[in-house]
């Protein structure tokens, strides 16, 4: 069961991520920076605070604390980027390291204990914190994202008014075992 958890926890990060790729290539550059209102974080604010959650953690994973002495979390909030290209170089240097970590682990190295500022967490407790963290933030990402492109987004999963057709087609199969992300529609 613990290695159809990795390979399935994969498939989950991978598919967020996903979801992020498709906001940010669908957003002009100018849009990645805008703010709701002071309290609020713009697109380019939470991809900061991601590479920088990303870095921490998973840099040294199983032998360091998760939270580095070198990790500035408050300068992750500060929207003082103002190009898209870094933005895009921080996502994609986040996600590498994360993925290079996880790909990294194997099915004993689940009930190791690690520490995140000095609390300890089984791997298996560390993935679960981090599948709900990282989705967290996406799901803010894409809903800026949403707002910002209004009429022109394009849909990142079953296209409004298509439930009924997609429904059809997939119950028109037999049962058969297959992981979400599997499907055309989310690649």
């Amino acid at each position: 069961m613990q290695s159809n958890y990795l390979e399935s926890a994969k498939k989950q990060f991978e598919y967020y991520k996903l979801l992020g790729d498709k906001t940010l290539a669908l957003l002009p550059e100018e849009t990645l920076f805008w703010q709701y209102n002071e309290e609020s974080n713009s697109i380019a604010t939470i991809v900061k605070h991601l590479h920088g959650n990303m870095l921490s953690r998973w840099t040294d994973f199983l032998t360091t604390d998760g939270e580095k002495e070198w990790r500035n979390r408050e300068a992750e909030f500060e929207n003082d980027f103002h190009s898209k290209e870094m933005v895009l170089r921080l996502w994609y240097q986040g996600w590498a390291c994360f993925f290079k970590a996880f790909d990294s682990l194997e099915e004993q190295d689940l009930t190791k204990i690690i520490y995140i500022r000095n609390q300890g967490h089984t791997v298996l407790e560390a993935l679960n914190r981090q599948l709900a963290h990282y989705p967290y933030h996406v799901g803010q990402i894409v809903f800026i994202g949403k707002m910002i492109c209004n009429e022109k987004w394009v849909s990142l999963s079953i296209p409004k008014g298509n439930s009924m057709q997609y429904n059809a087609e997939k119950f028109a199969k037999p049962p058969h075992k297959e992981h979400f992300t599997d499907d055309s529609l989310i690649k």
